[in-house]
C-alpha cells in the first residue's frame, strides 16, 4: 500500500513539472510531438516501476507460487480506501495527459483507466509471488471501483464532479511500531493508516441550475481509523506501558475546495491549481467516532 501512494506522489510532482511548461492548450486532433513522450514515458515508467520494485520492494522476501492472500479485514478496509484513490489518480492523470496529447476525450478516459487499472494489476501479480503478501481480490475490487468512478464521470459528464482526495496528520500511534507505521515522516505519511484519512469531495450544486453558490466550494465525507496499530487485531496491548488500543472506524464531515473550477485567466495557473486537488484542504470538521460526535477546529 505505501508503495502505491508513493507512486501518486511520483505522478503529482511529475504533472507538477508538467504544468510548468509552454504549452496548455487541449487540441483538437493528435500532436505527434506530445503523444509519442507521452505514450514513450507511461511505457517506461511503467515498467521501470515493475523492474525496481520486483529488485527492491520484494528483495527481502522469498518468491513463492502465485497464492492469493485474504486481507479483507485488515486496516479497517483503510489499505482498500488506499487502492480505490491511488487508481483513480492514476487513471485521472494518464487521461488528462492522453487529452493533452490530442486524444479525444472519452478514449483518453478509456486509455487513461486502462493504464491505471493495469498498473495497479500488474502490483496485485508480483504481490501474488511474493512470500510477503498474496495475490488479493479485495484489492483488485478496490482499483476496479477507483477507476470506476474515474471512468464513469468521464463518460457521463466529460468531468470529474466527484473528486478522492488524501489528507494526513502525525500521530502517536506510529511511535509503537515504527517498523510498520513509519520511523520518520516520510515514512508516516505513507505508513501510519490512523493519521490517514480518505475523501470524497463535490459541490451538490453542480446537478442544480443554482448559480449563487461557487462551484468550487464543496462538502467533503472522508473515513479514517483511529487506535489501529496492528493490521489484523481489532486490540493491542504496548508491551512496555500496557495501555490497550481498540481500533475504531473514523467517518469525518468536513468542506473543501475544488481548485479546477476556480476561474483564472492563465491557463498555466489554471492547470497548476488543477493539481492541488490531490489533497484535502484543512477544514473545520466533524468527526464520528464509538458513536460519538467530536468537533475538530481544524482538521488535516
Amino acid at each position: 500500500m505505501s508503495f502505491r501512494i508513493l507512486i501518486i506522489l511520483c505522478f503529482f510532482g511529475a504533472n507538477t513539472m508538467y504544468a510548468q511548461s509552454s504549452f496548455f492548450e487541449i487540441p483538437d486532433t493528435i500532436i505527434k510531438k506530445r503523444i509519442i513522450p507521452v505514450s514513450v514515458g507511461t511505457v517506461s515508467v511503467w515498467a521501470g516501476s515493475m523492474v525496481g520494485l520486483s529488485q527492491i520492494w520484494y528483495n527481502d522476501y522469498d518468491k513463492t507460487k502465485f497464492h492469493t492472500f485474504n486481507d479483507g479485514a485488515n486496516w479497517l478496509q483503510m489499505d482498500k480506501a488506499g487502492h480505490t484513490y491511488t487508481t483513480y489518480q492514476i487513471s485521472r492523470f494518464t487521461g488528462d495527459l492522453f487529452k493533452w496529447s490530442g486524444v479525444k476525450s472519452h478514449n483518453a478516459a478509456i486509455i487513461g483507466t486502462g493504464i491505471g487499472f493495469g498498473f495497479q494489476t500488474t502490483l496485485e501479480f508480483l504481490d501474488g509471488f511474493s512470500s510477503g503478501w498474496g495475490f488479493s481480490w479485495y484489492d483488485m475490487g478496490s482499483n476496479a471501483l477507483g477507476a470506476g468512478i474515474y471512468l464513469g464521470q468521464e463518460l457521463a459528464w466529460k468531468e470529474q464532479r466527484f473528486l478522492l482526495k488524501y489528507s494526513y496528520h502525525p500521530t502517536e500511534f506510529a511511535a509503537l511500531r515504527p517498523e510498520v507505521l513509519g520511523s520518520n515522516f516520510q515514512e508516516r505519511f505513507l505508513k501510519d493508516y490512523n493519521g490517514q484519512t480518505y475523501w470524497l469531495s463535490f459541490n451538490p450544486f453542480l446537478f442544480t441550475k443554482n448559480t449563487s453558490i461557487p462551484k468550487w466550494i464543496c462538502v467533503s465525507f472522508g473515513y479514517s481509523v483511529n487506535n489501529k496499530v496492528v493490521g489484523d487485531l481489532e486490540t493491542y496491548i504496548d508491551p512496555i506501558s500496557l495501555t490497550t488500543y481498540s481500533s475504531q472506524r473514523e467517518f469525518i464531515f468536513s468542506l473543501d475546495i475544488d481548485f479546477s473550477r476556480i476561474q483564472v485567466q492563465k491557463k498555466w495557473l489554471k492547470t497548476v491549481l488543477k493539481q492541488l486537488n490531490y489533497l484535502k484542504i484543512p477544514f473545520p470538521a466533524l468527526i464520528i467516532r464509538d458513536g460519538k460526535l467530536i468537533g475538530a477546529p481544524i482538521y488535516f
